[in-house]
């Protein structure tokens, strides 16, 4: 019997795949849990059209990340802070730091998180931030850090 998997099931597949089961496991197993459902040609159909909206709706929400990336890029960020005469700053700045300036000068929020700084900057001068706006969607922006 081939049978949609609703859940995922371990051992036999994901969700959304058709597989090919003995007819007893699918009605006395997956069928009264909720775990699956026959695969007549009706339900093979909306799973295809489920399927095809879900991939319109990821390259929309992509193209709006790439436009959103383009943005960013020619962005600069101007941050102000106390610091020394020798350029070393009083504390540093975080990722938090540059996301508050980026909502406060732009206009865009980012969280925090998507902002990729191995180490808080603690020195003046200019340095390049990657931001991950989509899974597979970066960008470049320019910070400048002056006291």
């Amino acid at each position: 019997m081939k049978i949609i998997l609703i859940k995922e099931v371990k051992k036999l597949g994901k969700v959304g795949d058709i597989v090919e089961i003995s007819d007893g496991y699918a009605r006395n197993f997956l069928f009264p849990r909720g775990l699956a459902k026959e695969a007549t040609q009706g339900n093979v159909k909306e799973l295809e059209q489920r399927k095809a909206a879900k991939e319109k709706k990821s390259s929309e929400e992509k193209k709006r990340a790439e436009d959103l990336a383009e943005k960013i890029s020619s962005f600069t960020v101007q941050l102000k802070t106390k610091g020394g005469e020798t350029g070393r700053l009083f504390g540093s700045i975080t990722s938090k730091d540059i996301t508050d300036a980026l909502l406060d000068q732009y206009g865009i929020e980012i969280d925090k998180k998507k902002l990729n700084l191995t180490t808080p900057i603690k020195q003046t001068g200019e340095f390049n931030v990657e931001i991950k706006v989509y899974p597979e969607v970066t960008a470049q922006m320019k910070v400048i850090v002056s006291i």
